[in-house]
């Protein structure tokens, strides 16, 4: 059942991977993105860039529904940021969950997070509001993940793991059990993660020698 049009905020690269999402799971019609302005007026897939960041409140009495499609690496305040205007503005902000993904209906997964093709969240995950949990990434049992985090693809959370506001967790990356990650921390990709990391923390990216 088709539940309304919904707003991509960004249209770039993750914007373009969340189109495929979108319409994989058939719950939303893509209405169009909102872009900067040298992308209004193009299109994505055929779908165009509607406006700016200005229009946002007429888009919220036209449409109501919007996903935040910006990505996330170095700071989530772009995505917070999309993500609180669109609220303050009376707009909703639906849980986007790819068919070819695995939730388990014991898990909890906030407004305006999108779980991925391929990524797996397990019994007593709570995962809060706008965060992305990419291709292939795992979050295992009981693991707590506050609004506003980017587990990025194939990245493995395990079990009882606390992450904080605004975290970025890298592609490949593991995180090892019941371990409490800060608020705001970069964990690069490919990193083993064996300690607790304060807010804060940057780990840079593990180098595979050739």
């Amino acid at each position: 059942m088709i539940a309304g049009s919904i707003v991509l905020l960004g249209a770039g690269g993750h914007g373009r991977a969340c189109v495929d999402v979108v319409e994989q799971q058939g719950g939303f019609t893509v209405a169009g993105f909102v872009g900067v302005p040298a992308e209004v007026g193009t299109q994505v897939f055929g779908y165009a860039v509607l406006g700016t960041d200005e229009e946002m409140p007429a888009l919220v009495d036209r449409f109501g529904q919007a996903l935040v499609t910006v990505g996330q690496v170095k700071t989530p305040e772009p995505r917070r940021s999309l993500f609180d205007r669109w609220v303050s503005l009376g707009g909703r902000t639906p849980v986007i969950v790819s068919p070819r993904a695995y939730v388990s209906r014991h898990a909890t997964v906030g407004a305006g997070t999108i779980v991925m093709h391929g990524a797996v969240v397990n019994a007593g995950a709570v995962i809060g509001r706008n965060c992305i949990i990419n291709s292939q990434a795992l979050v295992e049992h009981d693991t707590i993940i506050a609004d506003h985090c980017h587990v990025a693809t194939a990245a493995a959370i395990n079990s009882g793991v606390t992450i904080g506001v605004g975290t970025f967790i890298g592609s490949q990356a593991s995180v090892r059990q019941g371990l409490t990650i800060g608020e705001a921390c970069v964990i690069g990709m490919g990193q083993r993660v064996l300690a607790d990391c304060e807010n804060g923390t940057r780990l840079p990216s593990v180098r595979r020698s050739s």
